[in-house]
């Protein structure tokens, strides 16, 4: 018994241990000097009150975590401290030892009020303020209102708060914070002071972070305070929340390869590696390598924004080499940003970043990360094997078209246009004195290779033969059914359409000939001009100017009269074959024996 009443007493004698207070808020700045990379806002609020010109009402505006609230308290202890010896006045270096500088610490000053305007939103709030501000201050110099999240208020409040922002009693002064300036009416802007706390780069942040390590005897890699500085994104009460979080996963010794896996992030090298990879159009190495990174903890969208990070990174060293000298450049990106810099384009590089932001885009909204993830990298990876478009016109001006073969004599003979040489021969036709008239045989054209464009169509019944060869038989019925010609000549088509064709009729048709020509083609529906018949109507017409030649032969006319109720179905165009030359010409053989030069009856 007497042993448990010395333990029980030994217990309560002991103090108990002070609650853990998060570096945050252990580390928060008390005076001006504490701030870091705000010192434009610094030098011109210290001068401010060195020579006595201080604004009734200041705001202060920024992202999260850069110290506004922070700010506005420092204002107040600034104002009201009062020195050690209790005679002073405001101060840039406030001593934090007076009542005034403990008080407003501790959040108790009275005449300190602060006001998070995003619960008290309404008009109520603000009538209560404004009842306040006409006493004079209880203990300290200045009556303070700190507003946090002052854009949170209502209209009315807003007005309501109009008249005595405008002229406020001599002891009291307002400071607000916000995130979201454009959302403050611009008739309480006018009445402030207005300050922007900007984003501290990543260096300061850097140095911030290992001097707070050093006061609490963590050992952190450089490499590791530059991940965190770079996750906190200009935030100091970001990156002090995941240092904090750093230093308990390891325990007081903090690797780079720890604040990996507890940010998610992907190894640099591995980034550069993956990214290598992509741009060689090498698929199943990069898909492996984001596989292997998602199975070791990587997040799918942090890996894609890595590889933007990347590809901006690569952009800069192209434009400007000397970015690789910077400080906080690491040995990767300055050897391996190099060589990747060299061997890729601009334009690659452009086109990189602009299907990465897409793809991380639909990652971030995908059902499965990964999946969306490779299928980002797919594309990018082919798209990489795709030439730019001012390779595409060296291309083209290194290997240019041949021009259209010219027509053969007689010019309006459609079936001789582009034949080559070669394929046209000449004989004479002899027995009726001309000697000069020649005869023209087409011989077959060789196949053309396999990677060779088709000719240029010469004219449009040969583009609808193109189409029909090509299996676009849909296409072809319309062109021939539904278009009447206004115009052609290669590489551009104009025609007035009607009945069922399609509405995207000539887009298509431009489309698929620029495809397989080799050359731009532009088809556009003209309503206005006149136009010629379609091509069915032009072969009707042919073949009833046909039949009725027909008709009007004199042998045919005999066959009709002696078979009465004869029609004629058909007539078939035969080629002529040329006759043998004068020095080997033998007897003529009867034409009228001929059956071909005249059919019978069956033929009819």
């Amino acid at each position: 018994m007497a042993n448990a009443a010395l333990y029980s007493a030994a217990m309560t004698d002991s103090p108990a241990p002070a609650p853990y207070r998060v570096l945050a808020r252990k580390y928060r700045p008390t005076d001006f000097a504490g701030l870091i990379g705000q010192e434009a806002m610094v030098r011109t609020l210290s001068n401010a009150i060195q020579s006595g010109r201080l604004a009734h009402a200041f705001v202060l505006t920024g992202v999260r975590g850069v110290g506004k609230t922070t700010t506005a308290r420092i204002i107040a202890r600034a104002l009201n401290c009062v020195g050690m010896d209790g005679k002073g006045g405001p101060t840039i270096e406030p001593c934090g030892v007076c009542e005034h500088c403990r008080a407003i610490a501790e959040d108790r000053h009275v005449d300190v009020m602060e006001m998070d305007a995003a619960s008290r939103t309404g008009v109520d709030g603000i009538r209560e303020l404004i009842d306040s501000v006409r006493y004079r201050p209880t203990s300290a110099r200045y009556k303070i209102y700190i507003i946090d999240e002052v854009h949170m208020l209502s209209t009315a409040a807003f007005n309501a708060l109009l008249k005595t922002l405008e002229e406020p009693p001599e002891h009291v002064k307002f400071v607000f914070a916000t995130t979201e300036i454009r959302k403050i009416p611009v008739t309480v802007l006018s009445r402030c002071q207005r300050f922007d706390l900007r984003r501290v780069e990543m260096e300061v942040l850097s140095a911030h972070f290992a001097g707070i390590a050093v006061k609490e005897s963590a050992e952190i890699e450089p490499a590791a305070l530059k991940l965190i500085a770079r996750a906190a994104d200009g935030s100091v009460r970001d990156g002090l929340s995941l240092l904090d979080q750093a230093i308990s996963h390891g325990a007081g010794l903090v690797a780079e390869s720890q604040v990996r896996d507890m940010l998610g992030l992907a190894d640099r090298a591995r980034v550069f590696d993956l990214l290598d990879a992509v741009m060689k159009g090498d698929v199943g190495t990069a898909l492996d390598q984001i596989t292997d990174q998602y199975a070791a903890g990587a997040d799918p969208a942090v890996v894609l924004q890595d590889m933007l990070e990347l590809v901006h990174w690569l952009t800069r060293l192209k434009v400007t080499p000397e970015a690789a000298e910077a400080a906080t450049a690491s040995e990767t990106e300055r050897v391996k940003g190099r060589q990747m810099a060299d061997a890729l384009s601009l334009a690659a590089l452009t086109r990189a970043w602009q299907m990465l932001l897409k793809g991380l885009a639909e990652t971030r909204s995908a059902h499965n990360a990964l999946q969306a993830a490779e299928m980002a990298i797919v594309r990018l990876a082919y798209a990489a094997e795709l030439p730019t478009p001012a390779e595409l016109v060296e291309q083209i001006r290194a290997n240019p078209q041949p021009p259209p073969a010219p027509r053969g004599p007689g010019g309006g003979g459609g079936g001789f246009v582009g034949a080559p040489a070669d394929a046209v021969s000449g004989q004479h036709l002899g027995g009726n004195g001309n000697g000069g008239a020649t005869a023209l045989k087409m011989q077959p054209a060789p196949l053309a290779a396999p990677s060779q464009l088709p000719a240029m169509p010469a004219g449009f019944a040969e583009v609808v033969a193109l189409f029909a060869e090509k299996r676009e038989g849909v296409i072809a019925v319309q062109l021939r059914n539904q278009v009447n010609l206004v115009s052609f000549e290669p590489g551009r088509l104009e025609w007035r359409q009607h009945g069922a064709a399609a509405s995207d009729l000539a887009p298509k048709v431009a489309r698929l000939l620029s495809e397989w020509t080799g050359r731009r083609w532009t088809v556009s529906v003209n309503s206005s001009d006149p136009a010629q018949p379609t091509l069915a109507e032009q072969e009707a017409g042919a073949e009833m100017r046909r039949r009725q030649d027909a008709a009007d032969h004199p042998l045919v006319k005999a066959v009709l009269a002696a078979f009465p109720g004869a029609t004629i179905e058909k007539v078939h165009q035969l080629e002529a074959e040329p006759e043998p030359s004068p020095d080997i010409m033998t007897d003529d053989p009867d034409p009228m024996a001929d059956p071909e030069m005249f059919p019978g009856e069956e033929d009819l």
